[in-house]
């Protein structure tokens, strides 16, 4: 049978992006301080801003997951480094807060003072547990080893009368005792004595200045990190530590993957991300191959620095994937979380993405040009910059052969570009700009949370010129043209 491919041409449907709509203005009851901007990341876990920021290696390491998370959001830790690393950075983000650290550094009373330096410079701590075997017998802080012999034991310098606290106490308590005996750490016992943990002051105070953080149940703050759904080895490595692991493949509607994938989740214990698809058939083939899914990623070539589309032709652009993948859940009566992954430049950009059916947004060109994110800050003509690349750059692949997704043995061509983006400040200030846009466009629309915007959104198409008269027009603004 012949193939009309003029009729595949006349009938394709529109590949529409964010540029091609409007939010429509509705009847609205709703202030924007009333908006409620909480969501499900996936379906375990609970965010209290949709924003998550993207698994590249200049956008998100330990530095940038601790403050997205302090925000309310979620931070993806990038998989361009060995399985260790990946694994060490995200342990860093859960010691970063917690009401009782679990997984304390300890030091034994046979050591000596030299020991103890090392280890608090190492970690950026002021303080160890002493432990002979598994029982608190002191704790030495840097008061104790200053000015003391680098061979001085430790047993010789700790404090060995440690106030202690049982493992059920409560932060009220733990706040008590601190104050009472005026310490800034507080070990957790056993009754045997037996070390469990340790509350700081620290933590305490940060606990209530970030209210809003996103916390698991032991308090400590959230972290996903990305993988290939090939690497069974670093998904087992991670499990014990991350919250969700998030898939990281250029294209997951592809049956190798989609196979890798349905055997990967019966090997890890945390909630597992899919992704990047951007059609209706992949999340059906998905759904239909892998027995766990607790959110998609979706969005192909959409990126700032993806040369994807440009290159191949190929791409899903985020909104129209979000519809697609939006459509497949409702046939299969699947309450997937969305995550919109590209293209997004503006609060208005999100709130679209959101509108059209994604739980999350995650965005890697916005939190690039933050303070936290990797790499130094760049001077260019009396401005700053920050570097910015894409994972399927020449540099990025380079620094280490991530397969399945873009590094050479897997494919012959580049499909990022790498550059700077302009330096935007720190996360807290990007995340109350996005905030503060997204709540004042939930008023507009007239919803109160992310759910109420599904059902109330009504969109307008934008014509090319009228794109342009939706910008600033007609006016010099400063700094554009010499007056």
């Amino acid at each position: 049978m012949p193939i009309d491919f003029y009729k595949k041409l006349k009938e394709a449907g529109i590949a529409f992006t964010f540029r091609d709509f409007i939010l429509i203005p509705g009847l609205s009851e709703i202030e924007p301080s009333q908006v409620d901007l909480s969501t499900n990341f996936t379906r375990n876990l609970r965010l209290n801003i949709p924003l998550v920021s993207s698994p590249m290696d200049t956008v998100t390491e330990a530095e940038m997951a601790i403050a997205l998370a302090r925000q309310g959001g979620i931070g993806i830790i990038h998989r361009n480094m060995p399985i260790e690393d990946q694994v060490e950075v995200v342990k860093r983000v859960k010691r970063a807060e917690s009401f009782i650290i679990r997984d304390v550094f300890t030091i034994s009373p046979d050591q000596n003072v030299g020991d103890a330096i090392n280890l608090m410079k190492k970690h950026n701590i002021s303080g160890l547990p002493v432990v002979d075997g598994d029982k608190l017998v002191g704790i030495v802080t840097k008061r104790d080893v200053n000015f003391a012999s680098l061979d001085e034991k430790i047993s010789n310098v700790m404090t060995k009368d440690v106030i202690t606290a049982e493992e059920n106490v409560t932060i009220e308590e733990a706040k008590r005792i601190m104050h009472k005996h005026k310490i800034e750490k507080l070990p957790v016992v056993s009754k045997d004595k037996r070390l469990l943990g340790l509350i700081t002051i620290k933590d305490i105070y940060s606990r209530e200045k970030y209210s809003l953080a996103s916390r698991d149940r032991e308090g400590r703050l959230l972290v996903g990190a990305a993988l290939s759904p090939l690497d069974i080895r670093r998904a087992k490595s991670l499990d014990k530590y991350v919250d969700v692991l998030v898939s990281d493949v250029a294209h997951f509607h592809n049956r190798n993957i989609l196979k890798a994938a349905a055997k990967l989740v019966k090997e890890v214990s945390v909630d597992f991300v899919i992704g990047n698809v951007g059609t209706y058939k992949a999340v059906e083939d998905a759904v239909t191959t892998i027995d766990r899914i607790d959110g998609i990623r979706v969005g192909i070539g959409s990126g700032s620095s993806c040369i994807t589309s440009e290159l191949t032709k190929a791409g899903a652009p985020t909104l129209f994937a979000i519809a697609q993948v939006s459509m497949a859940l409702q046939k299969y009566n699947l309450s997937i979380p969305i995550i919109a992954d590209g293209g997004i430049r503006t609060p208005g950009d999100a709130a679209l993405a959101l509108a059209a059916g994604a739980s999350s947004v995650m965005m890697g060109n916005v939190f690039a040009g933050c303070a936290e994110s990797p790499g130094e800050l760049i001077k260019i003509g009396g401005k700053y910059y920050k570097p910015y690349r894409g994972m399927g750059s020449l540099s990025a692949r380079m620094k280490r052969f991530a397969l399945d997704r873009y590094s050479y043995p897997a494919k012959g061509v580049i499909e990022g570009v790498e550059g700077v983006v302009p330096y935007r400040g720190d996360v807290q200030s990007v995340v109350e700009e996005f905030v503060n846009g997204l709540k004042a466009a939930f008023g507009y629309a007239g919803a109160k949370n992310i759910a109420e915007l599904w059902e109330k959104a009504e969109f307008g198409a934008v014509t090319t010129a009228g794109l342009e008269e939706l910008k600033p027009h007609d006016i010099i603004l400063p700094g554009e043209e010499k007056i």
